[in-house]
């Protein structure tokens, strides 16, 4: 039954990995949490039951353009589906309530807010629901980067319908926001699907920011006439960009929460529609946009925290088709978003602290990005190279001799005295009369100009490369660039510096993601032209009629009969009906001139996994090992690694959140009582994130090591 549901409503060959069990699983009435990437085929798993269930399947859904959208691709498949929100009249409101009474729907989508109200529920209580489908269910755990207090009492509304079975899905959760939510909602733990969070079409790369727009411009230009997003930090930032891409003659609009209501959704419209190709936006853009042919994102300022730059890049290449994510990333974006969070009460503070740390963790890790983002919700990657990330790339480049580079850029950090961040020391050695320079004198300098060679970008990239290889160490409170024991070899002429000079940042190898067949790139441009006349007519977006990745396999295999059509990726046989001729006249004609004979089919199988076993990080190992009674000696035994390593995975541990036992800690402190007291105060007033302002605070006398012992012991308190 459910493969017979795929291929004739979804017009899909084969279920993807977990999609099969899923179903299976809520089929049988056993509640079910589902993690699964965004594009991964979330909404499979719980239309197909409802297509089977007898009574009505609820699902909430946090956004109005969301929901709509769902519907909007439900019913050109032909099934029965609607949304109640505030964007109805009374009277298309009125007559969804009477279909849903007279049984006449089999989903409907309302908002967590809607569902709570009396009438409503008191209403869809007294008939037969099948399915109650929480989706976007992060927003249930204050761990989560999108907590929604109206989540919260979903838990209560769950006991209302006591003959449903209940589907909770994501595609941002740690493991500390899954066991929230399975706890919210008192999900048995066996009832738990986590697919790999590794979006494998997806190009993760992060540069340092040197000039941004110029920088962008030169993305852009590698993807005309591509769909992409641009998130920026601020509003001001948002319609700033937009101004200068308009005027540079790229197609764009852009989205903020200071625009009108009627401004947003016409701009939203337009990008859904392929009216135009750019949106600049702020974080309220894209949640529940499903938009499949977005082919890239730009983070032009540094996100919140690493859940919210996976969900944003998780909006492109939902088609399976390779996708670009560039992150722009620079220290005063770390600045920024801190002076936000020092608003915020000590618990939220916390919080955001932990989260903010842990993404520019990610940003500056010198191995292959999948490893640390998996690693943040709790999958261990099971490859040294992924081969779609920049520093995966960066590892089959030449090495060549950068020590001239090298003794230019230590050089200048010295004679800067050790107190300015990499910005300032490129512009003295690129010459820059910007007044800090002036201000400092510092373009009377003997390393003033001598840098003009290279450019921002170049320079900013072999500084990355300096502090990586330990000539340089980051000062953690305000940025300044120090030398290290290492570089004083290479300033006295006696070391070597081997590393990598970075080319154009458009340039890169082209590696597809899955074995998609070449295709005619004109009979594809015909197709969405037709594709585009008929979504306007329907007034819905091209993609709900047919998606990118279905006109390249008909642009790749020339289908000349409705038999053949049908078996092409995403042609159901509602879908068949409505367009098959219609484009089947295009496909041949084209045909007919070219003489071109249509190709076999041949799908790809994916292969299936019963289950997915996730290996722990060591982190989440020692943690869990303390917690259960192990001491820190038996843990340094156990690993064979020195105390202060298992101090800082147990910090990293609690920095998550995770609850670890206090007893025995300060044992293990050689401060005294009163020192104790002492350090958690300067913990209250400093901050537990960066210990160097402690240490300085208390004039040394306590060790590093015995602030990570207070600190445990702290952050201990605060967990429980």
């Amino acid at each position: 039954m459910q493969t017979k549901i795929l291929k004739k409503v979804f017009g899909y060959n084969h279920f993807r990995p977990l999609q099969s069990e899923i179903i299976t699983n809520v089929l049988n009435k056993k509640d079910t949490l589902v993690i699964m990437p965004t594009g991964g085929g979330k909404s499979l798993c719980y239309q197909i039951p409802a297509l089977i269930f007898e009574g009505l399947t609820i699902v909430v859904s946090p956004l109005i353009s969301l929901m709509k959208d769902q519907v909007e691709q439900l019913i050109e498949l032909g099934v029965d589906a609607a949304y109640l929100n505030s964007s109805l009249s009374r009277e298309a409101y009125n007559s969804i309530i009477e279909q849903v009474k007279n049984n006449r729907l089999k989903l409907l989508y309302l908002a967590p807010e809607a569902l709570l109200k009396t009438n409503l529920l008191d209403m869809l209580s007294s008939i037969k629901v099948a399915s109650l489908t929480i989706d976007e269910a992060h927003c249930i755990s204050e761990w989560g980067h999108d907590f929604r207090p109206e989540y919260r009492q979903l838990a209560a509304v769950k006991s209302r319908f006591s003959g449903a079975v209940c589907v909770a899905l994501t595609a941002t959760a740690t493991p500390r926001v899954q066991e929230d939510i399975k706890t919210s909602l008192n999900f048995a733990s066996s009832d738990a699907y986590i697919d790999s969070f590794d979006r494998k079409n997806l190009f993760i790369r992060i540069v340092p920011k040197s000039n941004p727009l110029q920088q962008t411009i030169s993305f852009l230009k590698a993807y005309p006439d591509q769909s992409g997003i641009i998130y920026c930090f601020s509003r001001r930032q948002v319609e700033d960009l937009y101004d200068i891409l308009d005027r540079e003659g790229f197609s764009v609009k852009p989205y903020h929460a200071g625009l009108s209501d009627q401004d947003r959704k016409n701009n939203q419209e337009l990008f859904i529609k392929d009216d135009i190709r750019i949106i600049t936006a702020t974080i309220a853009f894209g949640m529940g946009i499903n938009k499949p042919n977005v082919r890239f994102v730009i983070h032009y300022d540094l996100p919140k925290n690493i859940e919210s730059y996976y969900q944003e890049i998780g909006r492109a290449g939902r088609d399976g088709l390779r996708s670009e994510c560039l992150l722009l990333f620079s220290y005063a974006d770390i600045q920024k978003i801190k002076y936000f969070i020092n608003q915020k009460n000590a618990h939220e503070k916390r919080i955001a602290s932990i989260h903010l740390q842990a993404l520019v963790t990610f940003a500056q890790a010198e191995i292959c990005r999948r490893i640390p983002l998996l690693a943040h919700f709790g999958e261990t990657y099971g490859k040294d190279h992924c081969g779609m990330c920049d520093n995966c790339l960066e590892d089959e480049k030449e090495m060549t001799d950068i020590t001239v580079y090298a003794l230019k850029f230590l050089s200048c950090v010295k004679r800067t005295n050790e107190m300015f961040g990499a910005t300032h020391i490129i512009d003295v050695l690129r010459g820059s009369e910007a007044k800090k320079v002036y201000k400092f004198g510092h373009q009377n300098l003997p390393t003033y100009g001598i840098g003009k060679n290279l450019s921002k970008r170049q320079w900013f990239q072999l500084s990355r490369q300096f502090l990586q290889k330990g000539l340089l160490k980051q000062d953690q409170e305000y940025g300044g660039l120090m030398l290290t024991p290492k570089a004083w070899p290479v300033l006295k002429g006696d070391g070597a510096v081997s590393g990598r000079l970075e080319e154009d940042i458009t340039t890169l190898k082209q590696r597809p993601s899955e074995d998609m067949p070449e295709h005619d790139a004109k009979l594809f441009e015909n197709l969405r032209t037709k594709r585009k006349e008929l979504a306007d007519a329907s007034g819905v977006p091209p993609y709900v009629i047919f998606s990118d990745k279905t006109l390249m396999e008909i642009s790749a295999y020339f289908p000349q009969s409705l038999e053949s059509l049908g078996n092409i990726y995403g042609i159901g046989e509602e879908k068949l009906k409505k367009y098959g001729s219609l484009f089947l006249e295009i496909i041949c004609g084209y045909c007919e001139k070219h003489q071109i004979e249509e190709r076999p089919v041949t799908h790809r199988r994916i292969k299936h996994k019963a289950s997915r076993l996730i290996h722990k990080p060591r982190y989440i190992e020692v943690g869990e090992a303390y917690h259960s009674g192990r001491s820190i000696d038996q843990l340094m035994e156990d690993y064979s690694v020195k105390p202060e390593t298992i101090l800082d995975h147990l910090y990293k541990y609690c920095r998550e959140g995770n609850q670890i036992r206090p007893d025995g800690l300060l044992t293990l402190s050689a401060a005294i009582e009163t020192q104790q007291s002492a350090i958690f105060k300067s913990f209250d007033k400093l901050g537990f994130e960066f210990l160097k302002p402690v240490y300085t605070e208390h004039n040394g006398e306590i060790s590093y090591e015995d602030l990570k012992i207070l600190r445990l012991y702290y952050l201990s308190g605060l967990n429980t």
